[in-house]
């Protein structure tokens, strides 16, 4: 008897390592809010290396002669040169801590006044970090 219940209380905390191993193998809310505030603090600021820190790696490749840093530089340039460009960046840095957030599987979305690519604040959970894939 006292070895069945030695087994139970082993299996039991064996389940219990797993499943809390498996759940924090897909990334949190608070993960994907950081990575988002990462993003978005660096086109605020032109750190064009910060945001390509935080790009689903088919994003980050060179593209004709110019690198995710100069062309993430160039866009942050833009955005800030655009009229209202400034005052988006701060609505949707503002918006990331309360901003309804869809998590499926390795995809999530987050819903920010204005998207950050393609119309969409799409993500993809990679190397135990949440990557902007869109």
């Amino acid at each position: 008897m006292r070895r069945l219940l030695l087994s139970l209380v082993c299996a039991s905390a064996l389940t219990f390592a797993f499943a809390g191993s498996a759940s924090a193998a897909i990334g949190s809310v608070a993960n994907l809010r950081d990575a988002v505030s990462t993003v978005v603090s660096a086109e605020i600021h032109g750190l064009g290396s910060s945001a390509c820190g935080k790009l689903y790696a088919p994003l980050t490749k060179t593209i004709h002669g110019r690198t995710c840093t100069q062309r993430w530089d160039a866009r942050s340039k833009a955005l800030l040169a655009a009229p209202d460009g400034l005052a988006h960046l701060l609505a949707d840095y503002d918006a990331v801590p309360t901003a309804a957030v869809s998590i499926h599987g390795l995809y999530a979305t987050i819903a920010l006044p204005y998207a950050l690519l393609g119309g969409e604040s799409k993500w993809y959970w990679t190397d135990n970090c949440w990557m902007l894939m869109n």
